[in-house]
Order: C-alpha cells, then sequence, then structure tokens
C-alpha cells in the first residue's frame, strides 16, 4: 500500500544552526495544507537516520480535519543535512541534538502563539518525549506512535521479540550477540524475518519503509552512531537514554499507541507513558505491526481517525486504559 497520493502545499528547506560544525546544515520539509489556519501537527518520523517519507499518509488529515500537518527529516537523514564526518562522534549525536532541530522548525514558522501538535513515531519519540517535558510553549497535544520511554526498555522489546523469532532465527541473533559479527548470514536473514514480520507486516513491504531502511543502508553514519549494530543489543550514543524521571512534567493531552506486533516498542515500553504522564490515553493495535499505518488501507483508515479525533475532540478523558 502506498500513502503517496496526496501532495504537499509547500516544500523547502530551513537554515539550522549547529554550534559545533562549521558548515551551513538545513532542515527540509514538507506542509501540507495553509498553516495559516488551525493548529499543525508536526510530525517526527523514526530512525535514526530515516526519512519523512513514512509519514506522509498523516498528510490527509488536512483534507479530512482541517489540521495542516508538517513533514520534516532529522538531521543526518533523507534530504537534510548529512554529516558523515561524524561518524563515530557520540557526544555530537544526543538527542538533544534533533530537540534543538525541533525547535528551530517551530520558531521557524512561528508557530509558538498559534499552538501547535506534535506526533512522534518510534526513534522520534525519544524527540517528542525529551521535548514536550521541558512543557514549551504552544504545545497543544502530543501522539507517541509505537514510541519508546527509554533505550533499556526498546533493548527489552527486542529481547522479547527475539524469544518469539523461529528457533534458526533467534540462534542467529545469539550468536550475533557472542561473536559482535552482524554481517553473517543468517544474522542478516533474521532481521529480514523480523521486517517482514513485525516492522511491515505486508507483502510487498511499502515503499515508504523501504525508503526509510535505505536511508540508514546508504549512510549509517547517525544508526549506528546512537544505537550501535544491532537493535537486539545496547550500544552507541543512546546506550542509558531515558526520560522516564521526567514524564510526569508532560502537561499536554497525549495519546499513546503500539502494536501487538511492534518490535522497540512493545507493552513494557509504553507502561511508564501510562503511568506517568498526567492526561494519557492508551490504544493498542490488534495485528498491527510496528509501521502500522503503512500496513493496510484498514489500519491507515484506523490510525488517521484515532489521531484526528484525538486532535479535534469535544473533550478528554483524564485517563483511559489500554
Amino acid at each position: 500500500m502506498s500513502s503517496t497520493s496526496i501532495e504537499p502545499s509547500k516544500e523547502g528547506t530551513i537554515p539550522f544552526k549547529i554550534p559545533s560544525i562549521d558548515k551551513p546544515c538545513f532542515t527540509f520539509y514538507k506542509v501540507f495544507g495553509d498553516l495559516s489556519k488551525g493548529n499543525p501537527l508536526i510530525c517526527l518520523h523514526g530512525g535514526p537516520g530515516a526519512d519523512h517519507r513514512g509519514l506522509t499518509v498523516y498528510g490527509h488529515l488536512w483534507p479530512r480535519y482541517g489540521n495542516p500537518v508538517i513533514l520534516y527529516d532529522q538531521i543526518g537523514g533523507g534530504q537534510s543535512t548529512r554529516l558523515p564526518e561524524t561518524k563515530g562522534d557520540q557526544s555530537f549525536w544526543q538527542v538533544p541534538l534533533f530537540v534543538d532541530q525541533l525547535n528551530s522548525l517551530i520558531d521557524h514558522f512561528e508557530l509558538r502563539d498559534r499552538g501547535y501538535h506534535v506526533l512522534a513515531g518510534s526513534f522520534g519519540s525519544y524527540v517528542a518525549s525529551a521535548f514536550a517535558v521541558s512543557r514549551p510553549r504552544g504545545l497543544r497535544r502530543l501522539i507517541l506512535a509505537s514510541g519508546i520511554a527509554s533505550k533499556e526498555l526498546s533493548i527489552q522489546s527486542f529481547t522479547e521479540l527475539r524469544d518469539e523469532l523461529p528457533p534458526e532465527h533467534k540462534e542467529a541473533v545469539l550468536e550475533a550477540g557472542r561473536t559482535r559479527d552482524f554481517q553473517a548470514p543468517a544474522y542478516k536473514e533474521a532481521f529480514q524475518y523480523v521486517v517482514k514480520n513485525y516492522l511491515a507486516r505486508a507483502d510487498p513491504i511499502p515503499p515508504e519503509l523501504l525508503s526509510a531502511l535505505k536511508n540508514i543502508d546508504d549512510d549509517r553514519t547517525v544508526m549506528e552512531t546512537m544505537s550501535g549494530p544491532s537493535p537486539f543489543y545496547a550500544g552507541g550514543s543512546m546506550a542509558g537514554f531515558t526520560t522516564i524521571p521526567q514524564l510526569h512534567q508532560i502537561t499536554a493531552p497525549t495519546l499513546i499507541y503500539n502494536a501487538e506486533f511492534d518490535t522497540s516498542s512493545r507493552d513494557c515500553a509504553q507502561e511508564p507513558f501510562f503511568q506517568l504522564i498526567p492526561r494519557v490515553r492508551w490504544v493498542k493495535l490488534a495485528g498491527a505491526g510496528h509501521c502500522a499505518h503503512l500496513q493496510s488501507p484498514e489500519l491507515k483508515e484506523k490510525i488517521l481517525k484515532l489521531v484526528g479525533d484525538f486532535l479535534n475532540p469535544p473533550t478528554f478523558p483524564e485517563v483511559n486504559g489500554a
């Protein structure tokens, strides 16, 4: 299934000044709809090191609900500035860099006084939660789609997934952990099984997901520096990262949703969001994988309605269980 049937009304680049980088950097963005109308929804993609294409489906919120949508490529991925010379620099590739980029985009579009919403998927949820705990001016509602509260819980999620794999794939993942050889054919085969059965759950694999994976494979600077060579094992600059101690500081009403066959975002990763964010609703999608919005027309419609109704409700319940 493709979600590229809706076209942006505007696209371009925004200068993004990084004090420690002695070259001009920029953020590539797309806008769906009229930013002068309604509270825009800013979408943060996963990865790290992927691109915005997998979130294009949310552009349909503009004609259906009147919410303008802003997509953008995080620094180091997609059509934003690539920085291959920083590969391995764990002091540079930290979550605050991406929070700074998000703040730069919000200021460029002058959204602080008007108000805006944020939707973040997978890795983007690290950034969005770190952003939201600061109680930023203008943030109206927050959506964490298959989000993650800490890197430790991401590893725990992948450990649960590993134990569900067919025996030969489970052994390949364990062997790669022992040898640190993540280029072994058996490990690559196991990872492809995960992509087909937990990330995509669609045949063929959606082109938007293929685009994200290709971006990461073409330039592994961000992914390997932040996450290490394998999502099954701790490594990189994200090791130890968590927003859990600050989650109670989020004041924006929050929607969290994850999937029955999720990868990094299983129920263990949702519990801190649900327990600690003061105003939160949790929805779990049966039969879905990590990229549920790309999986089928039915799930696409379900998620668009879930998000659209959350952004435009008459009231918001204080707490709503999973």
